[in-house]
């Protein structure tokens, strides 16, 4: 893995970023620039700002403070999640499609074929053609995640922001989800901006790591963020960090930063030891 070049302009800035809901602060004086082709995992307990993160840059959640700039398109994928009735018996090249179609109407004879193909090369990236016909009621999770990442490839992107998209897949489709993901970046040199609980799936492809917690944030290399001094300082008390078997493990002690009330599965010690393992929760 090797490191971005930030000597290279920016696909996405962040100047003096800052983001208040009443008294409570998420996040301020964040500045960061994205290089082309970078990876960046977001990481953060539940209520830290990932999501409102991405909002942010997509131009759905005003900033309190600061500005965010893009050079050139922005895709978003969504997390895997249950769809509606009308939804699941949508075709996959109909999903996709609206990643085409924007807000727009009446797309004439010329725009269907301009649709049809940025749609077909859209599926082709992703190795999702042969399913394409089928709705999506009857696709599995990593499946349908195909085609979400498939649709926000449709316009292009400079940038991916991925929000949680490993969320209720089973091991061997999220592995499906981030070499895809690894491989246009790779290809086309499209940043991506990845929010997760769980960094162990990414951490080989990642670059820099966007920690938020109790109101402020670290950037920096894997080795400089996920070590216990650093988390430790960002949460103001004590936390452990671990390799084991290659994986890292983050134990924290029990605090108003640590979502121990909403646990994931697999949490190691659970809450009524008062600790959360972080790999799985933060």
């Amino acid at each position: 893995m090797t490191g971005p070049d930030l000597a290279i302009d920016p696909v996405l800035r962040f100047t003096d970023v800052g983001l208040s809901y009443g008294n409570r602060t998420l996040w301020s004086g964040l500045n960061l620039d994205i290089a082309p082709g970078e990876f960046v995992a977001v990481l953060g307990p539940n209520g830290s700002g990932k999501t409102s993160l991405l909002r942010a840059i997509l131009g759905q959640t005003t900033l309190t403070s600061g500005s965010i700039t893009a050079d050139g398109s922005v895709g978003y994928v969504p997390q895997q999640h249950a769809e509606d009735s009308d939804t699941m018996m949508l075709r996959g090249r109909d999903l996709v499609g609206f990643g085409v179609d924007g807000s727009r109407w009446g797309i004439g004879l010329r725009g269907m074929s301009h649709r049809r193909a940025a749609v077909d090369a859209a599926l082709e990236q992703v190795g999702a053609a042969r399913f394409a016909d089928r709705p999506l009621g009857l696709l599995s999770g990593g499946e349908q995640q195909r085609l979400r990442i498939a649709q926000a490839l449709t316009r292009d992107p400079a940038v991916l922001l991925c929000d949680e998209p490993l969320a209720s897949l089973d091991l061997a489709s999220q592995q499906v989800v981030v070499d895809l993901l690894d491989a246009r970046r790779r290809r086309d040199r499209t940043a991506v901006l990845f929010v997760t609980h769980e960094l162990n799936p990414v951490l080989p492809f990642v670059d820099r790591v966007l920690y938020l917690a109790g109101g402020s944030f670290r950037i920096g290399p894997v080795e400089d963020v996920m070590n216990t001094q650093t988390l430790t300082e960002l949460y103001g008390s004590p936390v452990e960090v671990l390799r084991i078997g290659g994986r890292l493990v983050v134990i924290g002690g029990e605090d108003d930063h640590h979502c121990v009330t909403h646990p994931y599965p697999g949490d190691a010690l659970g809450t009524d030891a008062g600790f959360v393992v972080a790999g799985e929760d933060l």
